[in-house]
């Protein structure tokens, strides 16, 4: 009988330290650690005092040009000054390597290593930081386009919605609410002045997770795989959510909130509009990552997204933040 087919296999990190050994000329001592299997896999690679990261992309989740266009945009913000980790090349000048896994041809790219750690709660001053970061990150991208997803309202609030449909049913109270909120937020989009908008490049995940803080000031950022083609508010928003959702201690989130975004104001002023559409957009950014979440249950999510986690995550983060902007009450 011939091996059955497989969805997802996690390569053996011993075998690829091996592969990336030799692929990359390095030296006789390499180690390879998996750290995460997840959208993607990613492995620790350390060759001596050297460390890269490396990113094997799950099959099928983004084409050639996809990754491509990810790693073009990493080498324009380095090269204007933007701390990102950015993409190796092989010696023969290749940035992506195929390996054939079980499943089938798998993508790859060796990454610079981010200096320091990760950090849930830092200070204000980094916030501030941050803000600045992103603002010049924003006159990078602002009006570039690349050949990636464009985040429109169909990808974040109807496409999710579809796919979330999959795991909870429409006849449920949390589906019913979540319906009735897409089709508000539906109508702050279209009702938008678009000319007043800043459109570009956004990473679209900038959180303490995707990012590196070395001696409590170096602040780099990594994780461009959901980069693509939208409002440059969705950043913002989505900083904004995050902050929301990891500041417990009172007071903490106004006081990081205004060093972010006066941060950020200092490079270059977020327009009225986009300030009156960052409630939609924070919620919108919800249902498209748990819309995310729905669409990798088979290779990625099945371990926890279930019926009870899906209306723990609208009761509990969804319509907290919905409340917490104070958006019309929404009648089910």
């Amino acid at each position: 009988m011939q091996p059955f087919p497989v969805v997802c296999s996690t390569l053996s990190a011993t075998h690829l330290a091996v592969y990336l050994q030799q692929q990359y000329h390095l030296g006789a001592g390499t180690t390879c650690r998996l750290i995460r299997a997840a959208i993607n896999h990613v492995y620790l690679v350390t060759d001596g005092k050297q460390q890269y990261v490396f990113r094997l992309y799950s099959l099928n989740w983004r084409s050639e040009t996809e990754i491509t266009e990810e790693l073009k945009l990493l080498d324009l913000l380095k090269e204007n000054g933007i701390p990102v980790s950015f993409a190796l090349p092989d010696p023969q000048g290749n940035y992506i390597q195929q390996l054939p896994a079980p499943e089938g041809m798998r993508m790859g790219v060796l990454f610079s290593y981010a200096k320091g750690e990760k950090t849930l709660s830092f200070s204000e001053t980094l916030h501030h930081k941050l803000g600045v970061i992103m603002a010049r990150m924003h006159q990078v991208t602002k009006d570039l386009v690349i050949e990636r997803v464009r985040y429109t309202p169909q990808v974040l609030l109807m496409d999710s919605f579809e796919l979330i449909k999959q795991y909870l049913s429409i006849d449920t109270e949390e589906m019913q609410w979540m319906y009735r909120v897409q089709r508000y937020m539906l109508r702050q989009y279209y009702n938008a002045p678009a000319h007043l908008l800043r459109k570009g490049v956004v990473h679209l995940d900038i959180w303490f997770d995707n990012m590196n803080i070395h001696n409590n000031e170096e602040v780099t950022i990594f994780d461009f795989d959901f980069c693509g083609n939208g409002w440059l508010v969705h950043d913002i928003a989505y900083y904004m959510l995050q902050l929301f959702n990891t500041e417990r201690e009172p007071g903490q989130y106004e006081l990081k909130l205004e060093h972010f975004l006066k941060g950020y104001e200092s490079v270059t002023p977020i327009s009225e509009a986009e300030k009156q559409l960052i409630p939609a957009a924070s919620i919108s950014l919800l249902f498209f990552y748990l819309g995310v979440q729905s669409h990798r249950f088979e290779n990625w999510t099945n371990t926890f997204l279930n019926e009870t986690y899906l209306k723990r995550y609208i009761n509990v983060f969804i319509k907290k933040l919905y409340d917490h902007w104070q958006l019309p009450a929404i009648e089910v």
